[in-house]
């Protein structure tokens, strides 16, 4: 049924002339009684009477219809635009919780998760980082084994956090804010074998995929001398050498570098070897440097080995950071085995380059996740493509980030004990999926509810991989990321998703929660060095400030003040500490 005012309009003339001809025989009030009585719409009925009387006066000469009037019934028997709808707000099925609630949880957590960066809390994570540069400098110096001229990669958050696929169980137990405030992972290389021209052998056919193992035969005499200590045999491979030398001649003599009686035949570099190997050089230099403290240096409050990582915190002034330190096999290029994932579409073309996303690759100290009968920890490496993921990660929209961010915050809550074989790099490699198999604008969508939706996704996501036991790696599709999972373990942590998923508002409030007691925890470390004068552990009791020190902080003010919005660093040189070098962006003082 059409709206009466439509009506009208479709109809006016018809209405109006048998609203003349009732006119002529009714008195004004009869009449007027009869149109609300006929039309039975009190507002159409006015208008008709008002139209139909205005026209009589003017015949009659007792009024003038003016343009105004005729405007005015224009518009009413013109149809009204329908009222706004107010917008619904939009409620997650499973938990009935308002996305837009949970939008400004997952926003609020961000902001405390990356926290007020401040000038001192920069020049602190300078100096720690400059000591751990300083004292692997110094582990080179003196065991002469670390490459001279080495390439360190530096990610932002521990281990612990799923920067590296490394097994969980072995990771140890660290808390923000209790035992850390900045934490960082550091791939130390051991080799870097991209720098020479030579053959490097990855035997993977005794592996699962992405698994190797390393064979450095065909290395020169100078390396296998360095590194004879971390190599070792694999007695069937040498039986089944001398059989063959003993029934063809000498397949040795067409490898000349393996007639150095330094060589060590079979030569496979274990990862069990190095990493004692690292956590041993890195303690004698570590005390080597608490032996001579200098002002300013941080101090190592915790050397701890934590499988295959060296995890170091350290005191610098207010900040405790934490450095989980990894020896590792450096290549420049691409595997081999992972061609395949260069021929497929991904969410990164054409944001960055494909000389960016496969500048080189990793082996990191870790066995396969297996039976222990099937793995071999003295032999096997794990490939790691780390280099790609930080080029990646610049490429995932800022919702998706946000989203991953809270997401890692409630599941690695849920995850802490007991510890079941998933980690957080399971959850990042879910990521990387999810922006491939999403619409990118989906992805960037403006609406604010849109951080929450990708985070309930996320949560889905991980829980769909635990119960199928199937998590494909995102560089290498071929290897199962969660094959290893018991049944029972799966069982147990898709019980706990599915009690997270349940309330995820609960959850986060929670990671919130524990977010701002980390960062009240900070504020009062800070509140209490100020408070007592120490600026650094390492200067023990206060003591008044020296001419020097005063000469120093007038001329870091002067530099601050006439070269505003530039980096400046300071440099100090542990044998004469008198002497301060600046940096202003790329010129020396």
């Amino acid at each position: 049924m059409l709206h009466p005012a439509v009506l009208l309009k479709i109809s006016f003339d018809h209405i109006l002339l048998h609203a003349k001809k009732a006119r002529t025989k009714l008195g004004v009030e009869e009449f007027k009684s009869s149109l609300w009585v006929c039309l039975k719409v009190p507002l159409v009925a006015e208008m008709v009477f008002t139209f139909i009387y205005t026209i009589e006066c003017t015949e009659l000469g007792h009024c003038d219809l003016g343009l105004g009037s005729m405007e005015v019934i224009r518009s009413a028997v013109t149809p009204r635009a329908p009222a706004p709808v107010k917008r619904v707000s939009e409620v997650d099925f499973r938990s009935g919780t308002a996305l837009e609630q949970l939008a400004s949880h997952v926003q609020e957590l961000v902001q405390l998760e990356q926290g007020e960066f401040g000038d001192q809390t920069a020049l602190e994570v300078h100096t720690a980082k400059d000591f751990i540069f300083n004292m692997l400098g110094l582990v080179q110096k003196v065991d002469k084994r670390l490459p001279v001229a080495n390439e360190y990669l530096l990610l932002s958050g521990g281990a612990r956090e799923g920067v590296l696929d490394l097994n969980p169980e072995e990771l140890g137990d660290y808390v923000r804010g209790v035992d850390f405030d900045l934490d960082f992972t550091l791939l130390v290389p051991a080799l870097k074998l991209h720098d020479r021209n030579q053959p490097v052998t990855l035997d993977m056919r005794q592996s699962p995929p992405c698994h190797s193992w390393l064979s450095l035969r065909l290395c020169d005499p100078g390396m296998l001398a360095r590194w004879g200590i971390c190599c070792e045999d694999e007695p069937n491979i040498q039986r089944q050498e001398d059989g063959e030398e003993e029934e063809g001649g000498s397949i040795l003599g067409s490898i000349p570098s393996l007639h150095s009686p330094q060589s060590l035949d079979g030569c496979y570099f274990s990862p069990l070897l190095v990493t004692e190997w690292f956590w041993n050089v890195v303690g004698t230099a570590v005390e080597e440097l608490k032996r001579h403290p200098q002002r300013g240096i941080p101090v190592p409050d915790r050397v701890e080995r934590n499988g295959p990582l060296t995890t170091l915190i350290l005191k610098a002034g207010t900040s405790r950071v934490l450095y989980d330190l990894l020896p590792v096999v450096s290549f420049r290029g691409w595997p081999a085995v992972a061609q395949s994932w260069l021929t497929t579409n991904h969410f990164w073309d054409g944001k960055i380059t494909e000389e960016e996303a496969i500048s080189g690759f990793y082996l990191l100290p870790c066995c396969s996740p297996t039976a222990v009968s099937a793995s071999r920890p003295d032999r096997e490496w794990r490939l790691a493509f780390s280099r790609s993921e930080v080029q990646l990660k610049k490429c995932v929209p800022f919702p998706m980030a946000a989203a991953f961010q809270a997401a890692k915050a409630v599941v690695s809550r849920l995850l802490a004990r007991p510890r079941t074989g998933l980690s957080l790099y399971h959850l990042r490699t879910l990521l990387f999926w999810a922006c491939d198999r999403l619409p990118a604008a989906y992805l960037s969508c403006s609406e604010q509810e849109t951080p929450a939706r990708l985070f309930l996704g996320l949560l889905d996501d991980l829980a769909h991989c635990v119960l199928g036991k199937n998590c494909p790696n995102y560089f290498l599709p071929q290897y199962n990321m969660l094959e290893h999972l018991t049944d029972n373990a799966a069982l147990l942590v898709a019980r706990k998703l599915a009690h997270l998923r349940s309330d995820p508002a609960e959850h986060l409030r929670a990671a919130l929660e524990q977010a701002r007691q980390a960062c009240q925890l900070k504020r009062e470390a800070a509140g209490t060095s100020n408070g007592h004068g120490a600026s650094s552990p390492s200067l023990g009791p206060s003591k008044a400030t020296s001419p020097q020190d005063d000469r120093l902080a007038q001329r870091l003010q002067q530099l601050v003040t006439e070269n505003p919005g530039k980096s400046i660093s300071v440099f100090l040189n542990p044998d004469d500490v008198t002497r301060p070098h600046f940096r202003i962006d790329d010129k020396f003082y």
